[in-house]
């Protein structure tokens, strides 16, 4: 695993093609071979050649695939400078927003394209500056981007790209309302294109209320979870989950991120880990940015082994070599098992992924099955006592005297 101009690079498994096949020209192909990319991945060899095109994209490929780079290549390709802000990327956490910038600084740069970061958590003041320098690109949070958009620091009527990166998140009932706020700001002509890992039926159906004749581009495994992972399931007491949880820590000595459902969980089950000694840091919505990057750092550069997050603050986490993922709190839908999942086994590395879990969650284990595809193993850990599944049994028809 290494690093370039900020991008992670996983090993992750390509394509035989050029990235010259798909229809980029020379001065971003010499970038990306000084990134050290070689041959483009699945999903960038079927959007990027679709995206040069203008037309609109629904693109799904598991975590870790390239998809950051799939949209970004044909907007550094397409877009050239001083025309004003032309390209709108939205992402669900400032972390994803701060990835996809070190993206388009590297391949932007020799079409001297200027991209302009706009996320909470730090002052806008800085950001207003950028914005008055007129970038070509906007990478942004739905929330500041309504916030410079209201007091006029930014006009969006401008736009031709739209991209909305994490898609399915983007679109749940939390982020629906600013991101409709934002669109109807937006040209009506111009090219959309979404990413994801996992696309809900009920997301497909919003998607297509303000897209146009989209193609849809399924780069993702039979299952839906990235290939490489262990599945594993603890079914515990309520009482034994902290338990359970510290056993697992001591077996797998790897780095671990570990899920907690809500914010004041994960700060709870920081603090009960700090006290034990656990070489642990934490990362949620409620912290700012500073404090989040910080944690990031401690945690890609071994500082702290092992990782606290809720799941909007995991959408964000792109650290190489995380060995192990824990469900302290199942997720509350299936999908969100499948992102969980997605940080670790990057690319072609494995990872295991280990869920905690109560007789209260065997509904959900059930979902989480279906989409995998497959039973999750059940697992036992030193010291705490299995919580007995009963298997149901195929009820009979009464007869009829």
């Amino acid at each position: 695993m290494k690093f370039a101009g900020g991008i992670p690079q996983h090993p992750v498994d390509t394509t035989d093609k050029s990235f010259e096949a798909l229809g980029l020209g020379k001065t971003i192909v010499d970038a990306i071979t000084r990134v050290g990319f070689e041959n483009p991945t699945p999903i960038q060899a079927a959007v990027i050649p679709i995206a040069l095109s203008g037309r609109d994209v629904i693109g799904l490929a598991q975590t870790g695939s390239g998809k950051t780079a799939a949209f970004v290549l044909p907007i550094a390709e397409r877009l050239t400078h001083g025309k004003g802000v032309r390209a709108l990327i939205l992402a669900p956490t400032r972390e994803i927003a701060m990835q996809t910038k070190a993206f388009l600084d590297l391949f932007g740069a020799d079409h001297g394209l200027s991209t302009a970061c706009l996320i909470g958590g730090v002052k806008m003041s800085p950001q207003t500056d950028a914005l008055r320098r007129e970038p070509d690109v906007l990478v942004t949070t739905p929330g500041r981007l309504l916030d410079h958009a209201n007091r006029r620091h930014v006009k969006l009527d401008g736009i031709e790209v739209l991209v909305l990166d994490e898609a399915d998140h983007m679109l749940d009932l939390g982020f629906l309302p600013q991101v409709r706020d934002i669109l109807r700001r937006l040209p009506r002509e111009r090219q959309t294109m979404m990413f994801s890992a996992t696309m809900p039926d009920s997301i497909e159906m919003i998607a297509s209320e303000f897209m146009h004749d989209p193609l849809r581009i399924d780069i993702t495994p039979a299952g839906g979870a990235a290939e490489g992972i262990s599945h594993r399931l603890y079914v515990v007491k309520a009482e034994d989950k902290r338990k359970a949880l510290r056993e697992l820590l001591l077996e797998e000595l790897g780095s671990t991120l570990v899920f907690a459902r809500r914010k004041i969980d994960a700060d709870w089950l920081f603090h009960v880990l700090e006290r034990e000694g656990h070489p642990v840091t934490r990362i949620h919505s409620d912290l700012s940015q500073g404090r989040r990057v910080q944690a990031l750092q401690s945690f890609r550069e071994g500082e702290h082994r092992i990782l606290v997050a809720t799941d909007i603050a995991g959408r964000g986490i792109d650290v190489p070599g995380i060995r192990h993922v824990i469900n302290f709190d199942i997720p509350e839908n299936a999908d969100d098992y499948v992102h969980r999942a997605g940080r670790t086994a990057r690319g072609a590395a494995k990872g295991i992924v280990s869920t905690i879990a109560t007789w209260q969650d065997l509904g959900m284990v059930r979902q989480i099955e279906e989409i995998l595809g497959e039973k999750i193993a059940r697992c036992a850990v030193a010291g705490v006592e299995p919580w007995e599944e009963l298997e149901k049994k195929p009820s009979r028809a009464r007869r009829r005297l």
